[in-house]
């Protein structure tokens, strides 16, 4: 593959990465009066002490704020109407989203919910969407990570699940794109070590993905290969030790990178298949989900004569410095899961079946079929019910 030389950049969010720089957020100046905080239904942000760090930090900018605690692991319609409400109810005029991609990704859409009319699927591009312009300008987004795994806090897009239509889909918007975001490896150290693991290899595919995508080019190639390297290298040590803050720090900054790859790169149909999946079975972590197809997945591109170098370059990037065919990149990816104390996933554990493959496979080929075309070569429906049926344990 020639990677081409023509792209466009637009990344232009301010990012504020590194130790500590969450309590320097009151030296910003920030885009509001009054802020809603959105975070997910769990409990760590407010057990870990992080929601009362946000608010001491609008306090100090003499900034009001109310909360929307309401959102799910894999956000719903339902939480972006009720997030809606309640900033309309409030006159928040800008959102924060405080977590993982679930409460950033919530905070977008919300943001561009509470000042445009209309039900939020109407503006959904594929799948049942509509397709719907959106009118107003989003109100301004300040994304505060506390994991690295989405890089949701680099890119302008949203990722929604229709419990109705059993559909899982993203909306891009430049308009989405945050005004601030925080990247503060301190905040991640808390975060266990299966889910450190699951949110590090979404990260990582998000930039092989777009690594070995028809779409790649120049620019894509440099942040998808930094990104490679540093999630490739640092995972296993931040999963076995979630104090190693040098680890978080790296895998923090792969993830950043694997937004911005997504912001000026692309995806391929791995996410596709893995949406379909969880649009489903909505206890699937995403993370999990893209482990449990990977090897599969990636073993059926890994005969492309244009994809050789691409894929024996990834498995260098993942530590393999002695790779030198294709299937060196599988082996070291499945190494790479074996370490992290992934090896032993089964989709069967999630309640997944057999029998459902060839809905997935449908559902994904919908609901996110323009993903397909960013694969070297056309995966059929037959072809994702292999991968599927290879998966299967």
């Amino acid at each position: 593959m020639e990677a081409g030389a023509v792209f466009d950049f637009l990344v232009p969010t301010k990012i504020m990465f590194g130790r500590g720089q969450v309590k320097k957020l009151h030296n910003c100046r920030l885009p509001g009066r009054k802020a809603l905080i959105v975070i997910t239904s769990g409990k760590s942000a407010r057990e870990n002490g992080y929601l009362d760090i946000v608010k001491q930090e609008l306090k100090r900018s003499d900034v009001a704020y109310v909360v929307y605690d309401k959102v799910a692991s894999n956000p719903v319609v339902e939480n972006i109407v009720e997030g809606a409400d309640k900033a309309r109810e409030h006159k928040c005029d800008f959102i924060i989203g405080l977590g993982g991609g679930s409460a950033i990704d919530a905070g977008k859409a919300i943001a561009m919910m509470a000042v445009n009319d209309g039900e939020l699927w109407d503006y959904m591009g594929t799948g049942t969407g509509k397709g719907l312009p959106v009118k107003e300008k989003p109100l301004p987004v300040i994304a505060i990570t506390t994991t690295a795994g989405t890089g949701s806090e680099a890119d302008s897009a949203f990722v929604i699940s229709n419990e109705e239509t059993n559909e899982k889909i993203g909306l891009y918007l430049p308009e989405l794109f945050p005004a601030i975001a925080v990247v503060d490896p301190e905040m991640m150290t808390t975060v266990p070590p299966k889910y450190t693991a699951f949110q590090g290899f979404d990260a990582l595919f998000h930039s092989t993905e777009g690594y070995i995508s028809n779409k790649a080019h120049l620019m894509s190639d440099m942040v998808a290969a930094t990104a490679i390297e540093l999630i490739g290298r640092n995972l296993t040590a931040a999963v076995k030790n979630g104090s190693d803050l040098e680890a978080r720090e790296r895998v923090a900054l792969g993830s950043t990178l694997s937004g911005m790859q997504l912001a000026i790169g692309s995806l391929t149909s791995a996410h596709s298949l893995e949406h379909a999946m969880s649009a489903y079975h909505q206890n699937l972590p995403h993370g999990a989900g893209l482990v449990l197809i990977s090897a599969a997945y990636y073993k059926h591109f890994v005969n492309v004569p244009e994809l050789r170098e691409r894929y024996i370059k990834m498995a260098k990037a993942l530590g393999a410095e002695e790779a030198a065919e294709p299937m060196d990149f599988i082996k070291a990816l499945e190494h790479l899961i074996e370490e992290c104390g992934l090896s032993d996933l089964k989709m069967s554990e999630y309640g997944i079946l057999k029998e459902e493959f060839e809905k997935f496979a449908k559902n994904a080929k919908f609901s996110m079929g323009s993903k397909f075309l960013n694969d070297y070569t056309m995966l059929s429906e037959e072809d994702c019910v292999e991968i599927f049926m290879e998966s299967y344990r």
